[in-house]
């Protein structure tokens, strides 16, 4: 199964395929370089249908005493910090890293209403940089939930990435687990968490979308 935002480049890049496949043979006599270019394009596809992958996972039974990663990657950051776009206040802050070998897609990581989505044109540093998350382009959703209160999530490109996607709209109910956006090639998502919270991850953890939980109360 494959995102919907993969659609158009997974097309182009399987036409593309083909056309080397077959017309390589036509262009050039030497065996083993037909072969070299055949293979390139054969995991040139590979990639970009492993980069777009969507796989089920459907929760079952939707809780709003969890908090659930909203992405697949790694646990780079978990630390008090000063939030200054929305809540001007400080935060507890989750950071899960995406290589450009992870799931991309972006789930809501909790029930609630959206009340606050901007998105926000900046740089592409690397998604690992320190003012990644404020010089970045990005996007900044923040969600209230009945048990947390309001949560934010913000999606950030990466040095790779030239697009973020992102669903939420003010005042939509965000249902836990559902498609929330995606990233496209290399990022991070930050969570921002009240004071307190209490975190259910390491540092360095690698987390999955809709199965890792983040926090519970």
């Amino acid at each position: 199964m494959f995102h919907k935002e993969g659609a158009k480049i997974i097309l182009i890049t399987l036409a593309v395929a083909v056309f080397v496949i077959i017309g390589v043979e036509h262009v050039f006599s030497t065996p083993w370089l037909v072969k070299l270019i055949q293979i390139t394009a054969l995991l040139g596809l590979i990639l970009v249908l492993q980069f777009f992958r969507n796989p089920n996972r459907h929760l079952t039974n939707i809780d709003d005493h969890l908090i659930l990663a909203p992405v697949d990657g790694k646990v780079v950051v978990i630390e008090e910090v000063y939030e200054p776009e929305y809540f001007k206040d400080r935060r507890l802050m989750v950071s899960i890293f995406m290589s450009p070998i992870n799931v991309h897609v972006t789930r809501y990581a909790l029930n609630g209403v959206v009340k606050y989505s901007k998105y926000h044109p900046g740089k592409y540093l690397v998604a690992w940089h320190p003012k990644a998350s404020e010089e970045n382009e990005r996007t900044t959703v923040v969600i209230d939930n009945p048990v947390y209160g309001e949560v934010m999530y913000r999606q950030i490109a990466g040095a790779l990435a030239k697009r973020i996607v992102n669903y939420a709209i003010v005042g939509d109910r965000a249902v836990q687990g559902d498609d929330a956006g995606f990233i496209k090639f290399g990022s991070r998502v930050d969570l921002y968490l009240p004071l307190g919270t209490e975190i259910d991850v390491v540092l360095n953890q690698k987390a999955k979308g809709n199965k890792t939980v983040i926090s519970h109360k």
